[in-house]
């Protein structure tokens, strides 16, 4: 499965990011915690040299809580602040702004020497599209301060958002980079929903999800659909969990009635559901990457 994705509007996105990073203190990458590493742009780093850093690692609450632990250490090691949080829940990001002030304190300290006080900080939200930058920002506002969608692209131009007298926020379009010298990025990107689905084979996607599950979390298919030891094949024998993962696919569809005149399976329409089963969290808490010390 070839993925490559780079619509025209991201090269415009990306220059007047480098304009914009200028003018801010801090860069907050917003990073997908099902997906970490996947979900962060190579190109970041080049952006926000100089600058303080801090690694939102949103979605906390659709990853398991090892993987979340995980990630948190690893990026700290790393030297970056990191917050975990749902950024539907206004609650969990109450720690936000404190880590801000934290990540921003040799800032701060300099200004407070120059005679400087008072002055917000300014903080450039990054991310690659779908990750949940928008919503993180009308979440820690309180109000709808941008548009927000659940598919990528929404966010077409910065925009500029004043929390307080302490914080502002710039609201940047989601950035991918040209291209993915690693396939297996790609199909975590198209998993998770960062891919437009319409430019991608759904059915493929769906395969290669059942083939993590199966392997890594193989209690999640049959608690789910009746996969596995309790569903039969069409020779009417028992089919294993582990099985292969078209024939699992064919089973969700007939525990889902995803079926053709004729009664052949769907799997357009059954590949659809599971992805969204998925990225909703009604499949549980699945992280589908860890850090390498801790895989």
């Amino acid at each position: 499965m070839n993925i490559q994705w780079y619509p025209g509007h991201m090269t415009k996105a990306r220059r007047a990011m480098q304009e914009e990073v200028r003018l801010v203190d801090l860069l907050i990458e917003v990073l997908d915690a099902r997906v970490p590493v996947s979900s962060r742009n190579p190109d970041i780093d080049q952006l926000g040299r100089g600058k303080a850093r801090m690694i939102l690692l949103n979605k906390a609450d659709l990853a398991s809580e090892a993987g979340n632990a995980a990630w948190e250490r690893r990026f700290a090691r790393e030297g970056y602040a990191v917050v975990r949080a749902d950024s539907r829940s206004s609650a969990q990001l109450k720690r936000v702004s404190a880590v801000v002030q934290e990540a921003c304190r040799e800032k701060l300290e300099r200004d407070r020497k120059r005679g400087i006080l008072n002055r917000p900080i300014r903080a450039m939200v990054v991310g690659i599209p779908n990750v949940g930058k928008s919503t993180f920002i009308n979440s820690i506002a309180g109000k709808a301060c941008v548009k927000t969608g659940n598919k990528p692209g929404v966010t077409k131009g910065n925009q500029w958002i004043r929390l307080n007298k302490t914080l502002e926020l710039l609201d940047t379009p989601g950035l991918l980079w040209p291209k993915f010298e690693d396939r297996q990025v790609g199909i975590h990107l198209a998993v998770i929903g960062s891919i437009n689905d319409q430019i991608l084979p759904r059915e493929e996607l769906a395969l290669e999800l059942i083939r993590f599950l199966t392997e890594r979390y193989p209690e999640v298919l049959p608690a789910r659909y009746g996969t596995g030891a309790a569903a039969q094949t069409e020779a009417g024998e028992p089919s294993a969990g582990t099985g292969e993962p078209l024939r699992v696919l064919e089973q969700i569809a007939a525990a889902r009635g995803c079926v053709l005149k004729g009664g052949s399976p769907d799997y357009g329409k059954t590949a659809g559901l599971l992805l969204e089963d998925y990225r909703s969290g009604r499949l549980g808490r699945i992280t589908l990457e860890f850090p390498k010390e801790e895989s």
